[in-house]
């Protein structure tokens, strides 16, 4: 296994990026929030349309995400922008993030008497962050300390029987030297849920990880949607993906054969190592999303027709299976395993393969969404608007 480096921060969590984050706690501040963060090199901004008029858990699972970015450790510091009147009060977000002993200011566009001053102080506030984003030193760290985010998008034919099986591979490699495994995307465990639960380290995971995955389609069938006749969608028909069975079989294979040791809710942070499910929908933004607020500092997206989506904190490294994906799509694609196909490389080499890349792109080297600045976000939700 190559050696690794990244910031060791105060709460103890390693980040393998050193991030200065512009948050916006509602929509209404989005735009001051963008203008803050492109006045300042290093910044990134991440906006969204909630933080208001949400109920109940829904709010809650908001506030999870958003404290979970803001806490993360790809983070060196976090300015809050708010409006002032949100149902997520930015104080309360920020405290958030200080309970996580991670550095943070909070400025609301009420508070500035507008967004102008809004824009002009809290440029001041993020640029006296930044002097701690420099102050970060990389050092030694080890597998154990990362939690690697799966993720599977625009799949096909492809994707079941080579990408996600090498990622499964890099992922198992991971696990057995103590690292953490998000498997995600509930939805597309239906059909296949009953192999993931005997794979459960024990009977309480097992019934967790039913229990979710039929949770799950009673929440479609309660819209009115048989969740196994609307899966595959289009591209995946189009790629050879013929049933929902077919494509949870081959979404699966991306969390390796190791045992599952829990069950956790969106954007909630792993209880202990090794390879854990998080409840999260199959939309990849969505998924990617809940992952990393849940700490993750990389993911690995394995796409057989191709995908841009990045991530504004954490590296996001494709992989795809499809020769001609990878050709088509090169500049997208970081890691191509279209030689399992061919039989030119066994899954094991081609697994070697996605390690190597995780660790180039953990030492630094940036994955391909990074240097085309794809920064998608977005928060799940569970209800409606009021």
């Amino acid at each position: 296994m190559d050696e690794l480096t990244g910031y060791r921060r105060e709460d103890g969590r390693i980040g393998i990026r050193n991030h200065l984050l512009v948050l916006s706690s509602v929509v209404c501040a989005n735009r001051a929030a963008e203008r803050i963060a492109a006045a300042v090199p290093e910044a990134v901004a991440v906006t969204h349309q909630h933080g208001c008029a949400q109920l109940g858990g829904d709010r809650q699972q908001t506030r999870r995400t958003l404290a979970g970015f803001g806490s993360h450790p790809n983070v060196a510091g976090t300015l809050v922008v708010g409006l002032g009147c949100e149902a997520i009060q930015p104080a309360d977000l920020a405290a958030d993030i200080a309970a996580a002993k991670r550095p943070v200011e909070v400025i609301t566009i009420q508070d500035c008497g507008g967004v102008t001053n809004t824009v002009g102080e809290g440029t001041s506030l993020l640029r006296q962050l930044s002097a701690a984003a420099r102050a970060a030193e990389r050092r030694t760290i080890e597998w154990a300390d990362l939690i690697l985010a799966t993720e599977c998008g625009g799949s096909d034919a492809t994707s079941g029987l080579a990408a996600n099986p090498a990622l499964g591979e890099a992922a198992d490699a991971l696990v057995h030297n103590d690292g953490t495994v998000l498997l995600s995307e509930t939805m597309e465990m239906v059909g296949a849920e009953h192999l993931l639960a005997e794979r459960a380290a024990d009977p309480e995971v097992a019934e967790q990880i039913l229990a979710t995955v039929r949770r799950a389609e009673e929440s479609a069938l309660a819209m009115g949607e048989d969740i196994r006749g609307a899966q595959p969608a289009p591209g995946n028909i189009a790629g050879g993906i013929t049933t929902i069975e077919e494509k949870s079989l081959g979404c699966i294979f991306k969390g390796g054969t190791t045992p599952i040791r829990e069950v956790i809710d969106y954007g909630e942070r792993p209880g202990q190592s090794g390879l854990v499910i998080m409840d999260t929908p199959g939309h990849d933004v969505e998924s990617v999303t809940g992952m990393v607020a849940g700490g993750a500092q990389v993911a690995v997206f394995t796409t057989g027709r191709g995908t841009p989506t990045g991530c504004p904190i954490a590296p996001v490294i494709k992989v795809t299976g499809n020769e001609h994906t990878a050709r088509t799509m090169r500049e997208h694609i970081d890691t191509d395993v279209s030689g399992i196909i061919r039989g030119e490389m066994d899954t094991r080499e081609a697994g070697k393969r996605v390690l190597c890349d995780i660790a180039r792109v953990v030492n630094g080297e940036l994955a391909r969404a990074e240097i085309l600045e794809h920064h998608e976000f977005a928060i799940h939700r569970t209800g409606p608007s009021v």
